[in-house]
């Protein structure tokens, strides 16, 4: 049996615009539907909640890497809760953990995972980016964002990523 392909959904959490938060949710919808595990940082707001609450209806596994010592916030679309107790060091782990990430949105903690996923080589799927924030990334010179318009293109994007080379 293979071992399941797991996508962290990254974004702001209370800073979320309604914009992240709708194709976050349309992103876990997509990442169940493609049976895939949905990764995020597990809180129960913002991108975090969205993704998960949106590929738990659509029956996928959710799993949430919180950054304190217990559950206390998690998402209630989080299925497998894991505390870490690593605050905010937790962002790497939830590159470590994942094959790829969707961004969806920016903050710093977002930008913290996005740089550190472009570092750590895996594939960075950026939906609806502002310009700015592609510039950013770029300027890092370690890998290369993808920039797509909405959630469907995001997935298109991911199959092609992780295609076995």
């Amino acid at each position: 049996m293979s071992r399941r392909t797991v996508v962290a959904v990254i974004g702001p959490g209370e800073d979320a615009s309604a914009r992240d938060c709708d194709a976050a949710r349309r992103v876990g919808a997509l990442l169940a539907a493609a049976g895939w595990v949905t990764l995020t940082g597990g809180w129960n707001v913002g991108v975090m909640d969205a993704a998960s609450r949106g590929a738990r209806e659509a029956g996928g596994l959710t799993v949430g890497l919180l950054p304190g010592r217990d559950a206390e916030g998690a998402s209630p679309g989080v299925e497998l809760v894991i505390p870490t107790g690593l605050g905010e060091a937790r962002n790497n782990l939830v590159v470590l953990a994942s094959d790829a990430l969707v961004c969806c949105g920016m903050s710093a903690g977002t930008a913290s995972e996005a740089a550190l996923a472009l570092r750590g080589g895996k594939p960075l799927v950026l939906v609806a980016p502002a310009e700015e924030t592609v510039a950013f990334l770029r300027s890092l010179r370690r890998g290369e964002p993808v920039a797509v318009a909405h959630a469907d293109a995001a997935i298109v994007a991911l199959k092609r990523l992780l295609q076995p080379s």
